[in-house]
């Protein structure tokens, strides 16, 4: 049976910067990793990786998360983090396009839901997913 209290880690990566793209999640029960997944975006930005991983991460919770009751989601992109926290506004319009996206999958949880940041070393997981997905699509 699921907990309550999902943990859910996102990273997303261009190589350039823009360049080649990718995005991965990793959703957490306690210690047991419940799923991952990942995509590759073609030519995006980081910030549009670190995003789209996070939208990927809400699409699976919306049919896979019944019952959870708090969902964490944790990235080392501290920008990302102020960002949907608040803190930061969003001023590039392409950002703010995923981020209305990301608000609506938000409301259809109906969970209370909290972004924080990490550092890279504690998002190993979401990380090498991020790169597999690059070395597989060069």
């Amino acid at each position: 049976m699921m907990s309550l209290n999902l943990r859910v880690f996102c990273d997303g990566g261009a190589r350039g910067n823009p360049g080649p793209a990718a995005s991965a999640f990793v959703v957490m029960d306690g210690e047991n990793v419940l799923t991952n997944g990942g995509k590759y975006l073609g030519y995006a930005t980081n910030n549009v990786a670190e995003y789209s991983a996070v939208i990927f991460a809400l699409e699976w919770l919306v049919s896979h998360a019944e019952g959870a009751e708090r969902i964490s989601f944790f990235l080392d992109s501290q920008l990302i983090v102020k960002q949907l926290s608040g803190e930061f506004r969003i001023k590039d319009q392409k950002l703010l396009g995923l981020v209305l996206a990301l608000r609506k999958i938000e409301r259809q949880l109906g969970v209370p839901i909290s972004y924080q940041h990490i550092p890279r070393s504690q998002n190993k997981l979401a990380d090498a997913l991020v790169n597999k997905i690059l070395d597989e699509n060069r």
